[in-house]
């Protein structure tokens, strides 16, 4: 499994979702409130780090998996197990939502 913080585009999303615990944060980079949770997101991917993917899919590069998960607003952060959605969250939350949802994954 991979480890730490991953981008994810539209060629990557689904390989990488297939095993384990993946939190996924759909933005955009002009997007003021993406910006606001990009460093919880961060300190996610090193409390979680061998046990949890973090990844980042940017909706304007990847506008395929954006819409597959019908992603309309952002951001929004789901959590995939086994490649199986479970979860997911639109809007800026505290980092204990986040922990929370990784929690219940294990």
């Amino acid at each position: 499994m991979a480890e730490g913080k991953v981008t994810l585009d539209d060629s990557n999303f689904d390989s990488t979702i297939a095993k384990g615990v993946t939190l996924v944060d759909f933005y955009a980079d002009w997007c003021g409130p993406c910006r606001m949770i990009a460093p919880l997101m961060e300190e996610l991917s090193a409390e979680y780090a061998g046990k949890a993917v973090i990844a980042k899919l940017d909706v304007d590069k990847a506008q395929v998996t954006a819409s597959k998960y019908e992603v309309t607003s952002i951001p929004t952060v789901m959590l995939f197990i086994d490649g199986q959605k479970v979860k997911s969250v639109v809007g800026v939350r505290d980092k204990k939502t986040y922990q929370t949802m990784l929690d219940a994954a294990f």
